[in-house]
């Protein structure tokens, strides 16, 4: 008997409303597609209406009969952030957020606010935005992190990489920023005595569009090693658990099973001490606060 959560485990989902962030590429589009056809209604939250209305093209060709919806959201810039927050707060309650937006090894580059861009997207940004809609959303709130995770430190020296940038510490940094989060968020709401739950989880290592900051080399070499990596349908797995598996509970840490967590069925996955320091997630909660100016009031 098969051990581990794929893709065919995902129950119907029929009535039930999931907003995915970066919805229209890679890991977030291969759940929009799972979870659109096991009939639930898909918000793609994306930057770029063109490619999301692309998405949806593709989505709808497999499931004709797909419920989908566009949200306007560009996570490097926190006044959009607010905009959009208040769009989906008018609507109709969620029942599942899926924080799946992020970056990867870009160059040096700034959010509109003028921190770094991997910091200011795939942390503050998510910070940001769930901290607006958190109260609107029924059920589980995902927060995608990364193996990557495991060689972050936390330094809030030089946000806006002015002095240095080296982008994998970055990237690094910001990914333990979403494990402190997700705890930390789950440690709130727990105490608030709210029903929903925040629940993490990680692709392993996934061909998507993310790789295209790599050097070239490794882009080069990068058709080799697939055979040894996730697809980005299998990397949205841990996704699918997180957000819809029967037996999640909150603060649980979802990834591949395979060597090294690289690959495989989605299951358990291994959070470092730091990205389980509670000290660290309430100074970072703090921290996070005072730099995009949105206190989730929890």
């Amino acid at each position: 008997m098969r051990s581990g959560f794929t893709a065919d485990d995902v129950a119907q989902q029929s009535g039930r409303r999931f907003l995915i962030t970066g919805a229209n590429a890679g890991l977030g589009f291969e759940a929009a597609k799972v979870l659109a056809a096991r009939g639930a209604h898909v918000v793609l939250a994306c930057r770029d209406a063109g490619r999301a209305e692309t998405a949806m093209d593709l989505i709808r060709d497999e499931t004709p009969a797909a419920t989908l919806s566009f949200q306007p959201l560009d996570l490097a810039d926190l006044d959009q952030v607010r905009e959009a927050a208040k769009a989906v707060l008018a609507g109709p309650r969620i029942d599942v957020l899926i924080n799946n937006a992020g970056v990867m090894i870009p160059p040096r580059t700034l959010t509109k606010q003028g921190y770094e861009l991997q910091f200011g997207v795939n942390h503050l940004g998510t910070f940001a935005f769930t901290g607006l809609i958190h109260g609107h959303v029924d059920d589980r709130i995902v927060v995608t992190a990364s193996i990557a995770h495991k060689s972050g430190t936390m330094d809030y020296s030089d946000l806006d990489a002015s002095r240095s940038y080296l982008h994998w510490p970055r990237y690094q940094m910001s990914k333990l920023a979403n494990l402190l989060f997700m705890y930390e968020l789950d440690r709130r709401l727990s105490a608030a005595g709210r029903a929903t739950q925040a629940i993490g989880c990680h692709p392993g290592v996934a061909m998507t569009e993310l790789t295209r900051h790599l050097p070239l080399p490794l882009r080069y070499m990068t058709p080799l090693a697939t055979p040894f990596f996730n697809s980005a349908a299998q990397g949205a797995w841990p996704t699918l658990q997180a957000a819809t598996g029967a037996h999640v509970q909150g603060g649980d840490y979802l990834g591949p099973q395979g060597l090294g967590e690289i690959s495989g069925r989605s299951g358990p996955a291994r959070a470092t001490r730091d990205a389980r320091d509670p000290k660290l997630a309430r100074d970072l909660w703090r921290r996070s606060i005072d730099l995009t100016g949105v206190d989730p009031g929890i």
